[in-house]
């Protein structure tokens, strides 16, 4: 596993990317938060065919190595050496179907919990990091159970794995998180900037 030493403290999960047509678009929009600072990102995408997904990942991982970050994929991938990432993300119910760690050293392996039982299973299996969630309501799932700052504190107060709160995080909520025991936060919205049609990317 990976130190916690080693983790910043944000993690930008990309949103859906369009279809292929949009993509340096798309690589416009990460190479500007990678310009402010971010380090770490999670490129998610489950709607593209995977080899538009393979394509953008490649792109993606060029760019954020140019810019000292790291890159984990979240989307239909085979071989993520291939394409030149630096670690992949399982979700909850990826997680708990494995008995043990799907991926070497040094890939990095994030992965997907919403309840101390999945955050063992992450422990037990040798995740990296994980996200957890949903901490508070979010406007993609409107009304929807959310875990609160107290429950939260108390899951992380029992891990022994990096944590990265997410669910309606913004940049203001990365000291609470870190109060509560978390490595940082994690989010979309809250970390993805706003559309520039003066930014050019690397291919």
């Amino acid at each position: 596993m990976s130190s916690s030493a080693s983790l910043p403290e944000l993690l930008l999960v990309t949103p859906e990317p369009d279809d292929a047509s949009q993509f340096d678009a798309f690589l416009m929009r990460l190479r500007t938060a990678l310009d402010a600072g971010i380090s770490l990102v999670q490129l998610r995408a489950k709607t593209l065919p995977a080899a538009a997904y393979a394509a953008l990942a490649a792109r993606a991982a060029t760019l954020c190595h140019a810019h000292g970050a790291r890159l984990i994929l979240n989307g239909p991938i085979d071989d993520p050496v291939a394409v030149g990432a630096d670690g992949v993300h399982l979700s909850s119910a990826q997680l708990m179907s494995l008995a043990q760690r799907p991926v070497a050293l040094p890939m990095l392996l994030s992965a997907a919990c919403h309840d101390r039982d999945q955050l063992l299973h992450a422990e037990h299996i040798g995740a990296d990091l994980v996200t957890l969630s949903p901490v508070l309501p979010t406007a993609s799932h409107p009304g929807a159970p959310t875990l609160g700052w107290p429950t939260f504190a108390h899951l992380c107060s029992e891990a022994r794995v990096p944590i990265y709160a997410l669910g309606g995080m913004t940049r203001a909520d990365i000291q609470t998180a870190r109060t509560c025991g978390a490595q940082g936060i994690a989010a979309i919205s809250g970390l993805w900037p706003v559309a520039s049609s003066t930014s050019t990317v690397t291919r």
